[in-house]
């Protein structure tokens, strides 16, 4: 019983069938005809003024009652809010932290274990679990004294470590240049808190991983022919990521296999069961089923998973003119897999209807872009009707075929598997319509387009696209009357000498959150939103936003906490905010200026770095500040190629004006969002508390 229905009956029966009979009266004969359907709870629907009275009355108590009910679960860490975090936090003396909005994780841990804490200060593997706590990030500590090449005292034998690393020692060379590195050095005397040495007896070193590891749960290989296949539907290669296991104790010092690390040849060779198979880091599975001893697809003379698998350098054969002719190691009795390029090669053809999926895990440093991760509170629920595309008895086969069942209605195409589907997708929406096309929660399904989708709609008309991979252009022809175009959680994948989104209509709003695209051309009337996203036109002397015919302005730009690489040409800056316009004048270049808007007095660029010799409105706050500064405060980037788990990712080498420029504190670019340097702060504080007395901590980004 509702709420509701327990403070309505606590009235006299009296006044309920009074306060009914009242209610009955105002109806219209119609109305009335169908409450005597119901039988025998009429007053069930029927809403009488001393009824109404009391739902309005109930639904404060409501809120009442579960404001006692968290009262109650606020005084626990474990249920409290997350604002009463920090006063819990003042019970048992934490120091306060950096308060950082829309924070990613929780610091209730970071509370939860302060006695915990104390009890073990200064122990190694307290200050690696302090460090997870407070930052987020997986972490690992070194006691660098361990790691110097010594004279050993006789009664304290340490023999593991020794002054001359055996070439025999796999574990040791394959953890090279790694936290998890056993090779003994000689000493180093520079500060480790500078970053620049290590190994003394004094030095701490407390390394941080910063990229995610992201599963992919059953998709279909990309087919190079019919023995050799490739993890990345798309066909690109890229390194394996391991699954990351949960250390079980506050005393557990962190392993290779506790953090998201690239997963090396030869270290799932040694450990083919730990990493692979259902629930671990790589599985192969042919026509549903999963391949290993028991299933070895192939036929093998024993019953061991070494006997089905194998691991070995399948990397590209070129002939004396560089034309790839095929690959290296082709298996000739197992199945081979290449953990570092994402390949697999089986020993004998496999039969084109055979079906051929993967479980893997790739690394990425924030939910930006198609991915396989949690995203469900950006759907839009209330968009009926839906129509889901997979596999199931309810299921369409196609997209376009969801997308036509839904033209004159609109409502949800919900696409529920991880399949590629090769489709040229045209929507034409009816007046005042919306649709939105959506990858179901933690799926990455891939949209092969030819010829691109196409948005030709009637007016008033709105479209969104959340979670999807797309290998294709996304276009609005002239005819196209729509109104706004979101794109959430999605990517187009950026080509070089590629445009990814036209827009040739006025009228059209667009939206990018958290997403990554290519190029794009719009029309100057058109306005482009962009949050927590990145534009890649495939290189910083190439066009990233303009017009269609690449020199006049494009539409209204706002733009925030963004990572543009590219020249940007547009009518006016509304807002650009914690950005990172990376772009660059070609030698004879037709445009006055790498970054430029036609309208001066307009708009508004803050806390943004934008290269030499950009035309826009007064900026405030942005870098380089002063001519002098300009080939010292630049961006640098780990990488710039799409597909590697360091995209857009800034170089711990980049000036601190970048890093920290932000409004905020935090870094400029797309990478904004995750608050890195204020991590970093907080956890610099919590180590003045727990660090012995004469220790130094260095603090290192491992990814």
């Amino acid at each position: 019983m509702s709420l509701d229905s327990r403070l309505y009956r606590l009235l006299p029966a009296l006044y309920r069938i009074r306060d009914d009979e009242y209610a009955y009266a105002r109806l219209s004969p119609a109305e009335q005809q169908a409450i005597d359907h119901l039988g025998d709870d009429p007053d069930a629907v029927l809403k009488g003024t001393l009824k109404s009275l009391l739902y309005i009355i109930s639904e404060q108590v409501a809120i009442l009652e579960e404001n006692l009910d968290q009262l109650y679960d606020d005084q626990f860490i474990e249920t409290c809010a997350e604002w009463v975090v920090p006063y819990i936090g003042q019970l048992v003396g934490a120091r306060s932290l950096i308060a950082i909005p829309d924070l990613p994780y929780s610091q209730r841990g970071e509370v939860a274990n302060t006695i915990s804490y104390r009890r073990r200060k200064g122990t190694a593997s307290i200050i690696e679990q302090l460090a997870k706590d407070v930052t987020g990030w997986p972490s690992n500590v070194v006691e660098y004294f361990t790691r110097l090449a010594t004279t050993q005292y006789l009664n304290h034998l340490r023999p593991e470590n020794l002054s001359v690393s055996g070439l025999r020692d796999w574990k040791t060379l394959e953890f090279a240049n790694t936290s998890f590195d056993r090779m003994t050095h000689t000493a180093d005397v520079r500060r480790i808190a500078a970053n620049r040495g290590k190994y003394n007896i004094p030095n701490i070193g407390i390394f941080l991983w910063r990229l995610k590891s992201y599963t992919v749960e059953r998709v279909p290989m990309h087919r190079v022919d019919n023995r050799r296949f490739i993890f990345d539907p798309l066909g690109r290669d890229r390194h394996l990521y391991n699954l990351i296991a949960v250390e079980e104790t506050i005393t557990h010092l962190a392993t290779p296999a506790n953090v998201p690390m690239p997963i090396s040849r030869r270290v799932i060779h040694e450990n083919l069961g730990q990493y692979y198979g259902l629930d671990k880091s790589v599985a192969l599975f042919a026509n549903n089923q999963l391949i290993n001893a028991a299933n070895p697809y192939i036929p093998v003379a024993s019953g061991s998973l070494h006997d089905v698998i194998c691991v070995c350098n399948l990397s590209d054969i070129h002939d004396i003119n560089g034309v790839v002719t095929g690959w290296a190691n082709m298996p000739s009795q197992k199945i081979a897999i290449d953990s570092m390029l994402g390949r697999v090669a089986f020993p004998v053809d496999v039969p084109a209807a055979d079906k051929i999926e993967a479980m893997s895990y790739y690394a990425f440093g924030a939910e930006i872009g198609g991915g396989g991760y949690e995203r469900e509170q950006t759907f839009t629920l209330n968009l009926a009707p839906v129509v889901t595309v997979g596999t199931g008895v309810n299921d369409v086969p196609d997209i376009q075929t969801a997308i036509n069942q839904l033209t004159a209605t609109g409502g949800s195409v919900v696409i529920t598997d991880n399949r590629v589907y090769e489709e040229n997708l045209t929507i034409n929406l009816a007046t005042k319509k919306s649709l939105e096309i959506r990858a179901d929660d933690e799926k990455q399904p891939v949209l092969l387009t030819s010829t691109g989708l196409v948005l030709d709609t009637a007016a008033k008309t709105s479209i969104s696209i959340n979670g999807l991979l797309i290998s294709g252009a996304l276009s609005c022809p002239f005819s196209s009357e729509l109104a706004s175009l979101r794109l959430i959680h999605t990517t187009l994948i950026p080509q070089p000498n590629q445009v990814s989104l036209m827009v040739n209509t006025a009228t059209t709003m667009v939206e990018l959150d958290k997403s990554i695209i290519g190029a794009i051309r719009m029309h100057e009337d058109a306005n482009l939103k962009v949050v927590d996203s990145i534009i890649d036109s495939g290189h910083k002397q190439a066009i990233a936003f303009g017009n269609l015919d690449d020199n006049t302005p494009g539409g209204v730009l706002n733009i925030v906490n963004s990572t543009v690489i590219g020249k940007v040409y547009t009518r006016i800056f509304g807002l650009a905010s914690n950005c990172i316009f990376y772009a660059e004048l070609a030698q004879n270049d037709t445009w006055k200026a790498p970054v430029m808007a036609q309208r001066l007095q307009e708009g508004c660029v803050r806390f943004s770095w934008l290269p030499a010799g950009s035309r826009i409105p007064r900026p405030f706050k942005c870098q380089p500040a002063r001519q002098e500064d300009v080939m010292r405060i630049k961006p640098m980037f780990n990488s710039l190629r799409y597909g590697d788990p360091a995209y857009g990712q800034l170089n711990s080498m980049t000036a601190i004006e970048i890093t920290e420029g932000a409004d905020d504190g935090s870094e400029m670019g797309v990478f904004h969002q995750l608050y890195q340097p204020l991590r970093v702060a907080n956890l610099k504080t919590r180590l003045d508390e727990y660090l012995r007395f004469g220790l130094e901590a260095g603090i290192f980004f491992a990814s």
